[in-house]
């Protein structure tokens, strides 16, 4: 993690200012509070450098953090195969999963947007992971034959309702196919972000849980926080844990 952190803040503040990022960060986090549908329409959120470099240097870290306790607790860590990082954005959730394991696991990133996937492929190479990072859309994949396990952090909530129907599909697929794979879903706790989630729960059964995970935040992501005059210290989330049958 010191090595991720140290990479993370030179790669992005070589060309910019620690102002300008906070200054993004505070519009980056406004919007999805209150703009979130026209911010996550066709990648608007991640629009300018600012906003981007925000993304990685303050949530990449607090969504590993928060991935990483909700395996932790769950005692779900991979003993083989292929972790495939759904929907992977700055790679950090499939970077948790992958690092539960000994020795870590591969992982396969597959996302949409262009700036994403070179920044996943930067963060599974600083946490020394051995990975691929294609881009790919989240209910359109195709998993690699070893694949073990499968994350989608905080994609569901952001794929349209066809999309989501698709993926829903897909997962209740991989359920009932021979070969286990373990899923595991991590989206905001809000129910007017993911008022989706009890159908899913129904139809995939599982283990669902809801967080509260008290956190002691990096400091690149603290000084970051107190900027933009926000709070990491508890992080909160749902979760869901599908096995294969």
């Amino acid at each position: 993690m010191t090595v991720f952190l140290r990479d993370l803040e030179a790669r992005h503040l070589a060309d910019l200012r620690f102002s300008e990022v906070t200054r993004a960060l505070r519009a980056l986090s406004s919007a999805y509070v209150e703009r979130r549908e026209t911010a996550l329409a066709d990648h608007k959120a991640l629009d300018g450098a600012g906003k981007r470099a925000a993304f990685a240097m303050y949530y990449g870290p607090i969504h590993f953090l928060l991935v990483q306790h909700i395996v932790r607790e769950l005692g779900i860590a991979p003993e083989r195969g292929t972790v495939v990082d759904l929907g992977c954005g700055t790679g950090v959730a499939g970077a948790a999963v992958a690092l539960a394991a000994t020795p870590p696991l591969n992982v396969l990133g597959i996302d949409t947007h262009p700036w994403t996937v070179d920044e996943a492929r930067f963060t599974y190479q600083a946490f020394g992971l051995r990975s691929d990072v294609r881009r790919g859309h989240a209910s359109r994949t195709r998993l690699p034959a070893d694949t073990s396990f499968v994350v989608a952090a905080f994609v569901v909530n952001e794929l349209k309702e066809a999309d989501r129907a698709a993926l829903l599909r897909e997962f209740i697929r991989l359920k009932a196919d021979t070969a286990p794979v373990r899923i595991l879903i991590v989206e905001p706790i809000s129910n007017r972000i993911s008022p989706w989630w009890p159908e899913w729960v129904d139809a995939l059964g599982g283990r669902a849980d809801e967080w509260k995970a008290r956190i002691d935040a990096p400091p690149l992501v603290k000084r970051l926080a107190k900027a933009a005059g926000l709070r990491p210290d508890v992080l909160t989330a749902r979760s869901l844990l599908v096995q294969g049958e």
